[in-house]
């Protein structure tokens, strides 16, 4: 019984680890606050769920659950960069217009996968893939999706996309056009949002217009965690942190609802974790600059 609870929870950590990859490149490489996540999770799983059911091949869905991302990213960018309007106005904007389109696309609220093909279904009849398919297809595909990540922001592009958020004015004066990185970054981020919306819906075998609310704060509660246990000395170190701050994460509401709460209570736990994600970095150098005193004290 444990290990199966435990198989579930790193199974769902590692899809939600490429959902707080994409949030990771906005929040901490490019500096925006994009609240556009909520409806491009939600994106991803309805397109994914409504080709699959109409009869696509669900690798193919997948693929096009993440074109369908990057779309709303770039809506999104058009809208901050273009219309000048503000990173957090034009996030609600995107993410109050994705509702409606992804009941459109789903033509109903939810749309249930039962008895239909998925890639995981798929993966499942490889050989030795049967109990632990799902678990070593998202973990291959974190794996590779954080590669791609570590070595696309080692490039000149992905330097000038870094250096964006870190100094606009500075890397605008150099001659690198700021609003097509801004644009880049928020297409890439919520195109692996939408991804990680495909795989949740293919694993809990339907998709509902609702089931990406909050995942915003699942994603920084996540990015914030890892970089707390890890840390952030490189990129390559900041990308592995994040990736275990989902799983981290996940595996913290799984060990809470399994101590008794309602599942009614998920986002209010949410909320408590990133509270707590939030303050522990300046607890942590309250607690150093108090233990450095104290010592010095000491050696007096």
């Amino acid at each position: 019984m444990f290990s199966q609870i435990a198989l579930g929870t790193m199974e769902q950590g590692l899809m939600y680890a490429i959902m707080v990859l994409g949030v990771y490149l906005t929040y901490r490489i490019l500096d925006y606050a994009d609240l556009s996540v909520d409806g491009s999770f939600t994106l991803g799983a309805a397109t994914a769920t409504s080709m699959i059911v109409g009869g696509t091949d669900p690798w193919l869905a997948t693929g096009m659950a993440f074109i369908a991302g990057t779309l709303a990213g770039l809506f999104t960018g058009i809208l901050h960069t273009k219309f000048k309007i503000t990173p957090l106005l034009s996030g609600i904007l995107t993410m109050t217009a994705l509702y409606s389109i992804n009941l459109r696309v789903m033509g109903r609220a939810n749309i249930s996968l039962l008895g239909s093909r998925t890639v995981f279904t798929d993966f499942a009849k490889l050989p030795f893939m049967e109990e632990y398919g799902v678990f070593v297809l998202c973990l291959i595909s974190v794996v590779c999706l954080g590669a791609v990540i570590y070595f696309f922001l080692q490039t000149e592009l992905g330097l000038a996309l870094r250096a964006t958020g870190d100094n606009e004015l500075m890397i605008r004066s150099l001659g690198v056009n700021t609003d097509l990185m801004k644009i880049l970054g928020l297409s890439l981020s919520n195109g692996l949002v939408a991804f990680a919306g495909s795989y949740v819906a293919q694993k809990v075998q339907f998709a509902d217009a609702s089931m990406g609310i909050g995942m915003i704060i699942a994603g920084l509660a996540s990015v914030i965690i890892g970089e707390v246990l890890i840390g952030t000395s490189s990129i390559g170190r900041a990308i592995f942190a994040v990736i275990c701050g989902g799983v981290i994460y996940r595996a913290i509401i799984a060990v809470v609802l399994q101590l008794g709460l309602e599942a009614t209570d998920l986002k209010l736990i949410t909320a408590f974790i990133v509270i707590i994600a939030l303050v522990s970095p300046n607890i942590r150098r309250s607690l150093s600059s108090l233990l450095k005193g104290v010592q010095g004290k000491e050696v007096q």
